[in-house]
């Protein structure tokens, strides 16, 4: 009787006032609890209104660095995740905040969420040329990428997003700490590591040649030389934030030089080291803000 009595309590609740206490909850708090609570409490997190953003980055941020991360397991039920958003939000998704995610899910995701806005999905290592050109030709509302250390995604990508979606303004195209590799020893595959992109030149063309609006662009370790640098500071004049941290084949005087074009321009991180393309370190160099 008295569980009877509490089923009945909790059912009496009105629909705006569940809705108004689930709303405040992080996507995992409602993924492990109000979702097994009682069946009238899943159609209440299922409701469209709740899934306009897919943000599972604070539980990665929160969540130590693992070999089960980069799993085929783990990216399944990533994948699942994400599919099941997308059809709860009944289209209407527009920013999606990732990780491990592959081309199945992001396609599926692609299709029915043409307003998307935000995208980010780095550590993807399965995300490839193929479903970030359906985004590009989908999604032409995009303001925001982050596609860093995904090895797989090609500067054929930023091409195509470069020339449909105008309206990017913030690019993250970070590769991991090549000279470091203590910092991912254990967890992240090596054959992975090894497949770095190492094109710097050609996707900071892409970059120049086809993302004339950005606002924000972070390229942390990329391989490029002063001549892919050259061409981001010609083509992107709207940059007020440009993140060249690791980026050991620019010395401070190659960054000063270009950098000075970009008017707008409020900070740039340096390098701490330059590295001639010889690969003899010539000197240390602190970071500074322009």
């Amino acid at each position: 009787m008295e569980e009877d009595r509490s089923e009945s309590d909790w059912g009496g609740l009105a629909p705006d006032i569940l809705m108004n206490i689930i709303s405040r909850l992080t996507v995992q708090e409602l993924w492990t609890g109000p979702m097994f609570v009682r069946k009238s409490w899943l159609t209440v997190c299922r409701d469209s209104y709740l899934w306009s953003i897919f943000d599972l980055e604070p539980w990665f941020e929160s969540y130590p660095q693992s070999a089960h991360l980069w799993s085929p397991d783990f990216e399944r039920k990533v994948d699942l995740m994400l599919r099941s958003v997308v059809d709860w939000s009944d289209g209407g998704l527009t920013e999606i905040r990732v990780r491990h995610c592959s081309d199945y899910a992001l396609s599926y995701a692609t299709d029915r969420c043409p307003n998307l806005q935000v995208l980010a999905i780095r550590s993807s290592p399965n995300v490839t040329d193929a479903s970030m050109t359906k985004i590009a030709f989908r999604c032409r509302s995009l303001k925001e990428i982050d596609i860093s250390y995904c090895h797989e995604i090609s500067h054929d990508t930023l091409v195509m997003i470069g020339r449909n979606c105008p309206n990017l303004r913030i690019l993250k195209r970070n590769l991991m700490d090549w000279s470091d590799s203590s910092r991912r020893s254990g967890f992240v595959p090596t054959e992975y590591v090894d497949a770095c992109p190492q094109d710097g030149d050609t996707e900071a063309d892409a970059i120049g040649k086809h993302m004339i609006n950005l606002e924000r662009l972070e390229i942390q370790f990329s391989r490029l030389s002063v001549k892919g640098l050259a061409s981001i500071c010609e083509g992107c004049p709207k940059l007020e934030y440009l993140d060249l941290s690791g980026c050991v084949h620019l010395s401070s005087r190659d960054i000063a030089n270009n950098v000075s074009r970009i008017k707008r321009l409020k900070e740039v991180k340096k390098p701490d080291v330059y590295v001639p393309r010889s690969g003899d370190v010539a000197q240390t160099e602190s970071s500074s803000l322009v």
